[in-house]
């Protein structure tokens, strides 16, 4: 049987994918991000990393279909849908869009066919059977951020972050954090991915004045909010980004105003900042010249580190599954799923994996890296 690798798209929609006749293919990996709409920015570097991914794995040539969610939930369903039913995929990627991702697990799980989720969603006990996280979870991500707000002696902190899941999962778990830490927070604001400002809710925080702000956003949408509170005169110095800021889109759009601002991230982006001892440095490394070089000096950032690691798991996990099944059945989903779960200690770009049966993200503590912005740049704050 002739086996053709395809990287299909949304009809209407051309992003300079080379398309190839339909062809069955051994394994087939179906993808829905979002390329178009407010967290483009995000999707699009995962385009481009998944474009660099093998032909083959263990011997299975790979049928990989790249569907446009637009960071709406209900067409993220409509492409988990049709990439199952339809497409037969032995494994659903996406979405970089936390809403949408949260929409695609219900679908995942109803056709028990696993799902490599590229957006930290947390999802209500029971329903992420099928669901495993690529990028890191916040509250391993808030870690560096108040281990260094209790080296500064901060007591205070406000918060300006997304009113959907990603935002609510920040604010569910460093609250806690900072509570044992003797952090209190004394605002909320909060604001929508689509907003283009935020005035008032940025001089409200600059009113309350903490000693310290969080801003929870994404890509290049990430700078806006920044750049409001420090219009309104709060110190760049005191804000705090999340991992889903951790772009060059953010310095690049930033500029002067996010100089000396710190951001939580993976080890990915700094990979060769890294201390040989870790676990991440050589595979972050290979990421960033694998990428560089197809796109450019200075466009690798964590969301195509996502992507890289994608297909790590899965060079790791497929050999283990085969031997339980064949790809288009669903012994060889369930199979996947299983050594999702049982595959122990894997070391990717992004940090370090042990998905278990009971936990689907699966970083140690100590994978967050804290940033700061340096003379346009990131420096590792150690």
């Amino acid at each position: 049987m002739k086996t053709i690798r395809t990287l299909a798209l949304a009809a209407g929609a051309s992003f300079g994918i080379a398309f190839a006749p339909q062809a069955l293919a051994d394994l087939t990996i179906g993808v829905s991000i979002s390329l178009t709409g407010p967290t483009s920015a995000l999707g699009i570097p995962t385009k481009n990393g998944i474009a660099l991914w093998p032909k083959e794995i263990a011997g299975e040539k790979l049928n990989v279909i790249v569907l446009d969610d637009g960071t709406d939930p209900t067409k993220g369903v409509q492409n988990t849908r049709r990439l199952i039913t339809e497409d037969h995929a032995d494994v659903i990627v996406g979405s970089v869009t936390t809403p949408v991702a949260i929409a695609m697990a219900d679908v995942c799980s109803e056709n028990k066919t696993p799902q490599l989720m590229l957006s930290p969603a947390n999802l209500p006990e029971g329903k992420d059977a099928w669901s495993f996280r690529m990028p890191q979870s916040t509250a391993v991500m808030a870690i560096p951020i108040v281990e260094h707000w209790k080296k500064l002696g901060v007591k205070t902190y406000g918060f300006l972050g997304y009113s959907d899941g990603y935002g609510e999962a920040w604010l569910t778990d460093i609250k806690p954090l900072a509570e044992k830490a003797g952090i209190k927070l004394i605002d909320t604001e909060r604001f929508a991915r689509s907003d283009t400002a935020v005035t008032g809710q940025a001089l409200k925080l600059v009113q309350a004045n903490p000693d310290a702000i969080l801003v929870v956003a994404s890509g290049s949408g990430a700078a806006m909010p920044h750049r409001g509170l420090v219009e309104r005169g709060y110190p760049k110095s005191k804000i705090y980004q999340t991992h889903g800021a951790a772009t060059m889109d953010l310095i690049r759009i930033g500029g002067a105003d996010v100089e000396g601002s710190f951001v939580s991230s993976g080890p990915a982006v700094v990979a060769e900042k890294l201390p040989e001892s870790n676990a991440s440095k050589k595979l972050g490394m290979q990421f960033k010249s694998e990428f560089e070089k197809a796109y450019g000096k200075g466009s690798a950032n964590q969301f195509a580190a996502h992507a890289f690691d994608v297909m790590l798991v899965l060079q790791k996990a497929v050999p283990i599954a085969l031997k339980k099944g064949k790809p288009g059945t669903p012994e060889f989903r369930a199979a996947l799923k299983d050594a999702f779960e049982t595959m122990g200690r894997t070391p990717v770009s992004q940090g370090v994996l042990q998905w278990t049966a009971t936990d689907h993200f699966g970083y140690t503590p100590e994978t967050g890296v804290l940033l700061k912005v340096s003379n346009g740049d990131w420096q590792v704050v150690h």
